[in-house]
């Protein structure tokens, strides 16, 4: 357990501070991830149920005011179901700006190097680790993102049109 402690924390040293922001933002992307999963195969099964038990305990469902509920129920159930997406997808578009912004200062680094020690490869070498790790990691968090995300807009996407099927018209 500690061999794994001190790999992390020199791999983080090695990337510069931007790297501790690129871990935060993968991290709470990711939360939010799991959040979705756990709502989607927990809670949003229970507001399906509380709206279909509600559009089939109405005796009439055809008039213009019985198409508004209906609608209304979908909405409502869409709308929880919608929750955090967007700022999913924020810190999807947010990594690899992080990681630039790490590549950046890992070539400031670079430059000081090369300007106290007249290009002394070891000097430099701390400035390149800190502007290639930002960047691959940004780029891993960003792709491993997308991948969720695209899982679980499909799965919203078909979530949203079984409750649209769900609430007929007919009686």
């Amino acid at each position: 357990m500690e061999f794994i402690v001190v790999a992390i924390r020199t791999f983080m040293e090695a990337g510069g501070n931007v790297l501790w922001y690129i871990a935060g933002a993968t991290f709470i992307m990711w939360a939010l991830i799991f959040e979705r999963v756990w709502f989607i195969n927990t809670e949003h099964k229970t507001d399906v149920g509380t709206a279909l038990a509600y559009w089939e305990g109405r005796s009439e469902r055809n008039s213009w005011n019985a198409h508004r509920i209906r609608e209304r129920l979908i909405s409502e159930v869409n709308m929880r179901l919608n929750t955090n997406l967007g700022f999913i997808k924020t810190l999807i578009s947010l990594l690899p700006l992080l990681g630039l912004l790490g590549t950046v200062t890992g070539m400031v680094q670079v430059f000081e190097a090369m300007t106290f020690s007249g290009g002394n490869a070891r000097s430099m070498a701390a400035g390149v680790s800190a502007a290639t790790i930002p960047t691959m990691s940004g780029m891993v968090g960003t792709l491993s993102g997308v991948l969720a995300n695209t899982f679980i807009t499909s799965k919203v996407q078909t979530e949203a049109a079984f409750m649209e099927d769900t609430l007929t018209m007919d009686h």
